[in-house]
């Protein structure tokens, strides 16, 4: 209850500061309304109104989606390893990594060895959030997408890593078993 009086407070005080830049006969219909008769479109438009003021974003803190993509310098690119291009491409972006742990591991045994692996990659420089989602799999999570290649090679040299995937791409870990995968 505290949390919507304050909420009412605030819209209260935006629509006061906001009805002052009128003179009484000059108020659109939507400024002359109660504030509990506001539609969803005159809350927007009181938000845009408010915002209207603010100084623009820096680019480091806009919104990941709103970032200009990297430039990328081809001249000094070896055509036969594209990953280098995707590794390049993901520079400052947000990406996932799925992991595979080897064998028939329990939840606690996977929690235990990916944490391991998350400290030496922190330990690295290398940031990556972990997340397990099944008893034999993690989600590492670089904020950084081109540190994931990185984080690949460390894990695939890893005794226990069966697989790495990237961007649909799996890279096979040291002592992944060869295994069949039979199609329906």
């Amino acid at each position: 209850m505290k949390g919507v009086f304050v909420m009412f407070f605030i819209f209260s005080v935006a629509i006061f500061v906001n009805c002052k830049k009128y003179k009484d006969g000059e108020k659109p219909d939507w400024a002359k309304k109660d504030i509990r008769d506001y539609s969803d479109a005159d809350m927007e438009r009181l938000l845009d109104q408010w915002d209207e003021d603010d100084e623009p974003l820096e680019e480091d803190e806009l919104p990941e989606h709103l970032r200009p993509m990297p430039k990328i310098d081809l001249s000094h690119m070896n055509p036969e390893k594209p990953e280098e291009l995707l590794q390049l491409s993901k520079k400052g972006r947000t990406l996932m990594t799925f992991v595979q742990v080897s064998g028939n591991p329990s939840r606690d045994e996977t929690e235990d060895l990916t944490k391991l692996w998350q400290s030496s990659l922190w330990n690295s420089h290398i940031q990556a959030e972990r997340y397990l989602v099944d008893d034999n799999r993690a989600i590492f999570l670089f904020k950084d997408g081109s540190q994931a290649w990185i984080a690949k090679d460390f894990l695939t040299s890893q005794d226990r890593c069966e697989s790495v995937t990237i961007e649909s791409k799996v890279y096979p870990g040291k002592n992944q078993k060869e295994t069949v995968k039979s199609e329906l």
